[in-house]
């Protein structure tokens, strides 16, 4: 990657690099012997609840609806652990994943940046054992603002040293990753695609479009051929004036 083109790669974390998705799904498989329970409903946080008593409390309303009958702390606590750990269990990075990011860092600053709450963001990361692959991590919860506010990729792009013309993210997001790409000014985004669907209208456009997070190397390969060219043309231009 030369001085013109590339020089930091930033990527997201759940379902871009793990699947999260998916891991979730076990866990639920495996609480389900308990209860039947849909934990994860969408309900806003109290400012002055931690993640973990609101999580429970997600599952105390959802046992009491799946059962009928009266709230059950001590169940719902014992579901949600157990959930949790199970989770964790299954949030690995797969071993070409690991080989793309050594390979790739070889060459650029890499960069995890990821949304969520602190504790719950930093128990995946450790879990997932990826630290040692990334020039540095930012979580979104420990900031002022989340992706896809600029702020936070100008903040990335300062510890690196880099600028955000320099920079590409990689997401499976449009609203937060790929709308944060394009907010922040950076070189590119990178769609990971991975059930080939259709954005709806008025969706952010990506600059990329991938169904694999290791198809990323071509792609990159693509944006710095492409800066080589434009630099070209512009060497080519100055030097006719």
């Amino acid at each position: 990657m030369g001085v013109h083109g590339i020089r930091a790669v930033f990527f997201d974390l759940d379902n871009t690099l793990v699947d999260t998705a998916a891991a979730g799904r076990r866990a639920v498989e495996e609480v389900r012997p308990l209860v039947q329970p849909n934990p994860l409903k969408g309900c806003p946080a109290p400012a002055t609840m931690c993640i973990t008593d609101l999580r429970i409390s997600h599952w105390e309303e959802a046992i009491q609806e799946t059962s009928g009958g009266e709230a059950n702390r001590h169940l719902a606590a014992e579901c949600y652990f157990l959930w949790k750990t199970t989770r964790l269990q299954h949030l690995t990075l797969a071993e070409d994943t690991r080989d793309m990011l050594t390979e790739l860092r070889k060459s650029l600053r890499l960069l995890l940046l990821t949304n969520g709450d602190k504790q719950t963001q930093r128990e995946k990361i450790e879990a997932c054992a990826c630290q040692p692959y990334f020039d540095a991590i930012v979580v979104g919860g420990e900031q002022k603002e989340e992706k896809p506010a600029p702020s936070i990729f100008y903040y990335c792009c300062d510890l690196l040293g880099v600028q955000p013309e320099e920079c590409v993210m990689v997401g499976d997001s449009l609203d937060t990753d790929i709308q944060g790409g394009l907010n922040a000014g950076l070189k590119a985004t990178v769609w990971l695609n991975k059930a080939l669907t259709t954005p709806v209208d008025g969706s952010p456009v990506p600059h990329y479009i991938i169904s694999s997070v290791l198809d990323l190397p071509e792609v990159l390969q693509k944006i710095e051929h492409k800066s080589n060219s434009e630099l070209g043309t512009d060497l080519t231009a100055g030097s006719n004036e």
